[in-house]
């Protein structure tokens, strides 16, 4: 995996670009951000948003040099440190986490730069919005279930090993441990 050098001061800013047509409701309320960043330990990612100020419309994803190889990277769960670890993942990404969910690109899906825990927040909130609102006790069961499980992973009391796969070559794991194919 190649070297980045750490983020410095001397970044750019991101470029801000209001008052674009948005393709929702059509209105000049958007606004355009493209922003450069050097990632520690990965390389340049570039990224892209687009908001709307009249409809609330937001879409955004990233792109790396490595753009155009598909890829795919997993990664063991072992102990709570491994929560720390951060993903690089694109909106034409897919995450797989075993016997838990499957997180599918779409229209709707965005990229973004988090961590593991911000990966596992992501899938508890919404299996906690589905708990809520199932009218069937065994859909809330399974919910709880699944939240319970969610929980000793991320306190590392139970391991697994989560996969992220991207036909663009987008995404990442990025730690010494990713055991990635291109």
């Amino acid at each position: 995996m190649p070297k980045a050098k750490p983020a410095s001061s001397d970044e750019k800013p991101p470029e801000m670009m209001p008052g674009q047509q948005c393709p929702v409701c059509g209105k000049k309320t958007l606004t355009l951000v493209e922003a450069e960043r050097d990632v520690p330990f990965f390389g340049k990612i570039y990224l892209f948003s687009m908001d709307c100020e009249s409809c609330d419309f937001h879409k955004a994803d990233l792109e790396t040099d490595n753009a155009g190889k598909p890829m795919k990277a997993q990664y063991e769960i072992t102990c709570e440190d491994d929560m720390k670890v951060r993903v690089i993942k694109s909106s034409s990404a897919t995450i797989k986490i075993p016997r838990i969910t499957t997180i599918e690109p779409g229209a709707a899906s965005n990229g973004y730069i988090t961590n593991l825990e911000g990966i596992f927040n992501r899938v508890k909130m919404q299996i906690e919005k589905v708990k809520e609102s199932a009218e069937d006790k065994s859909e809330r069961n399974k919910a709880k279930n699944l939240l319970k499980k969610i929980r000793k992973i991320m306190w590392g009391e139970e391991s697994i090993t989560i996969t992220i796969e991207d036909p663009n070559g987008n995404s990442a794991i990025v730690s010494e441990k990713t055991a990635v194919k291109k």
